[in-house]
């Protein structure tokens, strides 16, 4: 990435968000595989760790002694909303906890902000395969010096494609298993990893051709949506609008297989 390029005040918020997210997650490297104190939040499969925490208190003590007025939208409650600020910072300190939980290694940090309402910045960070993703608005997105593009594939017989499911699974209607039965029978492959945020990079990296999630959060979502952007890639909602800011549902692709995508997600 051409940081020369990139407004001063955009390029030093950038530059904070990669070191927080490099520095969370050793955080996490240091403490997986060991014993957790793992409690529920939601529901008994909404699961938080103290890493979880931890994390998120670094990041949000890092913005604050550099960025005291910028408001801060964190998964765990930390920081202040400071709503008249132009700046705000959408933080999952630990995104896949559930897999963090189990040692299953599929987790990231994810660190997204905007500027005045619109997506400005993210960086996603897999601390266990050393995986920077990361962007700005009209500056493209990276994966550690390699710009990245999104798949060129066409059909969805032959597209990998990746889901999730909420938390409330166990007792809603409003499950997501029907449009998950028939993306399985369109797709070449479909994928349920746990955590959003990669799933999204995925999708900018080319390692997917598209991906769905209902009832998410504006911190699972505010980083990944802008690398598919910036990446080539097209973000919606099920009825193909725009995707809502607070991540409610969210449909992202290549472009090429998104109408067919939105033909199974559709409720």
């Amino acid at each position: 990435m051409d940081l020369d390029s990139i407004a001063p005040e955009l390029r030093s918020a950038y530059q904070l968000a990669v070191d927080l997210a490099r520095r969370a997650g050793a955080v996490q490297r240091e403490h997986y595989e060991t014993e957790l104190d793992v409690r529920t939040k939601s529901a008994s499969i909404d699961l938080v760790t103290q890493v979880d925490h931890e994390c998120e208190a670094l990041i949000v003590s890092g913005i604050e002694a550099v960025r005291p007025g910028d408001a801060i939208l964190a998964e765990e409650g930390g920081g202040e909303n400071h709503s008249r600020s132009d700046w705000r910072w959408i933080i999952d300190p630990l995104d896949g906890t559930t897999n963090y939980a189990h040692g299953f290694p599929r987790f990231c940090v994810s660190i997204g902000v905007e500027h005045e309402g619109e997506r400005r910045i993210g960086v996603v960070y897999d601390p266990l395969l050393d995986e920077l993703f990361h962007c700005v608005h009209a500056a493209g997105a990276w994966l550690g010096h390699r710009r990245l593009r999104v798949s060129t594939q066409t059909d969805l017989g032959q597209a990998l494609v990746a889901t999730g499911f909420a938390y409330d699974v166990h007792d809603s209607t409003q499950d997501n298993l029907a449009r998950f039965a028939r993306v399985l029978k369109a797709a070449r492959g479909l994928r349920r990893d746990g955590s959003a945020a990669l799933d999204l990079c995925y999708v900018a990296s080319g390692r997917l051709e598209a991906y769905w999630e209902l009832k998410l959060h504006a911190w699972d979502v505010a980083a990944g949506i802008l690398m598919v952007e910036e990446a080539g890639g097209r973000v919606t909602s099920t009825d193909g609008g725009p995707a809502p800011r607070s991540g409610a549902e969210v449909v992202a692709s290549n472009g090429h297989v998104h109408d067919a995508i939105l033909s199974h997600t559709r409720g």
